[in-house]
C-alpha cells in the first residue's frame, strides 16, 4: 500500500470504500474520496475532509482531479462495469500501484486484466474468516495468499512442554509456529526453537489453509 507520506486516491464511497478512506486518514494518509453520487458526497463531507463527487468511469473527469499523480488509488466501486471501466482508466493514466474491489473471482480476473495491480474480495474473505471462526477451529484468522493462512490458536497437547526446535513440526505437520502470547500476556513475541508451550497459550501458526486447518483440530 501506500506510503503516509503519499496521498492515496479512493473512488468509490460506499461501506468498503468510507470504512478504508476513514482508516487511511486516521492512520495520517492524505486521501482524496471521489463518488459518482451527488447524495452521497454530501452525506459524507462530515466525514472525509477531501471528498468530491466525480465519475471514476470518465477519464477525462480524473485527468481533470490529477489522478495520474496519485502513486496508489483504490477502486471501491460496487458496480463490475463501473469498477471495471475505472480501473482500465487508472492504468490507462499510468498510477503505479492500482487496488480494486472485485465482486467475485471472475471480476477479479478481469479487473487484472485491465491493470489492477492488487484485487481484494472483501465479502469472499471475510466468509472465509468467518466460517473458521464459527466452527471453533481457530480464534482468529487471515488469509495472506491464494492458498495461505496465519491463524490465531491453542496449542494441541502434544506440543505443550516440548521445545518447538524438537516438536517436528514442519515435517509431520507442513505448519510453522511464528509467535506465541503466554495465558494472561497482553503482547506475541517471536517463537523459535527454545519455546516452550503452555496450554494456556495462544499461538499464531503459518501454512496452507489445509494444513493449518488440520493442526487447529487437532485434541
Amino acid at each position: 500500500m501506500a506510503r503516509k507520506s503519499e496521498p492515496v486516491l479512493v473512488i468509490g464511497c460506499g461501506r468498503f470504500g468510507i470504512a478504508l478512506a476513514r482508516e487511511l486518514v486516521r492512520n495520517g494518509t492524505e486521501v482524496l474520496a471521489m463518488d459518482a453520487s451527488e447524495t452521497t458526497v454530501q452525506r459524507l463531507a462530515g466525514m472525509i475532509e477531501n471528498i468530491v463527487v466525480a465519475d471514476g468511469t470518465d477519464l477525462e473527469a480524473l485527468e481533470e482531479l490529477g489522478a495520474a499523480d496519485f502513486h496508489t488509488a483504490v477502486v471501491a466501486v460496487g458496480n463490475l462495469e463501473a469498477s471495471t471501466l475505472a480501473t482500465s482508466n487508472l492504468a490507462q493514466l499510468g498510477v503505479e500501484r492500482i487496488w480494486a474491489k472485485a465482486l467475485s473471482k471472475q471480476h477479479a480476473l478481469i479487473l487484472e486484466r485491465v491493470g489492477a495491480h492488487n484485487v481484494v474480495q472483501p465479502e469472499h474473505d471475510m466468509g472465509q474468516r468467518l466460517a473458521h471462526l464459527v466452527s471453533g477451529e481457530v480464534l482468529d484468522y487471515l488469509r495472506v495468499a491464494d492458498n495461505w493462512v496465519i491463524a490465531k490458536t491453542k496449542p494441541p497437547r502434544f506440543l505443550v512442554g516440548v521445545p518447538l526446535g524438537e516438536s517436528h513440526l514442519r515435517k509431520d505437520h507442513r505448519i510453522t509456529v511464528i509467535a506465541v502470547k503466554p495465558e494472561g500476556g497482553q503482547m506475541f513475541t517471536h517463537a523459535d526453537s527454545q519455546t516452550h508451550l503452555a496450554y494456556g497459550d495462544e499461538i499464531l501458526v503459518m501454512g496452507t489453509t489445509r494444513d493449518v486447518t488440520r493442526f487447529a483440530e487437532l485434541p
